[in-house]
C-alpha cells in the first residue's frame, strides 16, 4: 500500500497537544535541546500526495530550553528579537515521495525576516481514528539549518578558533494532525 491510497485527501490542523516542535544545537563541549510551546499549522492532502502542501507558524517567545534566563536571551536582540520579528514561518514548496512512507519535503522557512528553503526527511506514521470521533494523521520530520544563514550569528570566542554555540541547528518536528470535517 501506497501512502496516496493511505491518506485521506482534506484539510488537517496541527493538534499542539500531541506535537513537537524542538531543536539541537551545540553549545561548548555538550548540547542544548529545546523546542517551541506555541504554534499553529495545516498539512492540505491532495490525491497526489506530491501537490500536497504545509503551513506552519511558530511563536518564537515560546521558545522554552528548560532555563528560564537562557530562554530570554534567546528572545532578545542576540538571537530572535520577537519584539520586532515575533514568529517563524515553514511553507512547502515541493514534496519527493522517497518510499511509501518516507519524503522528502522542500519548503521556505523565514526567520527575522530573511527566507531560505529548508529540506526535511519526513517519515508518514500513520492515519487513523481518534476515540473522540475524528481522523488523524502522524508525521516525523528532521532537517538541519545554519541560524548564521538567518542572521543569528551572536556568539561568544572561547579558548583557541573555537565559540561557545554552534551554527548548526538540527531539527526535529512530530506532528499529529486532525481532519477538519
Amino acid at each position: 500500500m501506497t501512502i496516496a491510497n493511505a491518506v485521506s485527501t482534506g484539510t488537517w490542523t496541527i493538534d499542539p497537544t500531541h506535537t513537537e516542535i524542538g531543536f539541537t544545537v551545540r553549545h561548548l563541549m555538550s548540547k542544548v535541546r529545546g523546542k517551541f510551546e506555541s504554534f499553529e499549522g495545516t498539512i492540505v492532502t491532495a490525491e497526489d500526495v506530491t501537490a500536497s502542501n504545509v503551513e506552519v507558524s511558530v511563536d518564537l517567545s515560546s521558545i522554552n530550553t528548560g532555563t528560564a534566563d537562557r530562554d530570554a536571551h534567546l528572545r532578545s536582540a542576540d538571537f530572535f528579537e520577537v519584539e520586532t520579528y515575533p514568529s517563524m514561518t515553514f511553507k512547502s514548496t515541493a514534496i519527493k515521495q522517497e518510499s511509501d512512507d518516507e519524503f522528502v519535503l522542500t519548503g521556505d522557512l523565514t526567520i527575522k525576516g530573511v527566507t531560505k528553503p529548508v529540506e526535511l526527511e519526513v517519515e508518514f506514521l500513520g492515519e487513523g481514528g481518534d476515540p473522540w470521533g475524528g481522523t488523524r494523521v502522524g508525521v516525523e520530520a528532521k532537517g538541519e539549518i545554519s541560524r548564521k544563514e538567518f542572521g543569528i550569528d551572536f556568539n561568544i570566542p572561547v579558548s583557541g578558533d573555537k565559540v561557545m554555540i554552534g551554527d548548526k541547528i538540527k531539527l526535529h518536528i512530530v506532528a499529529e494532525a486532525v481532519l477538519q470535517a
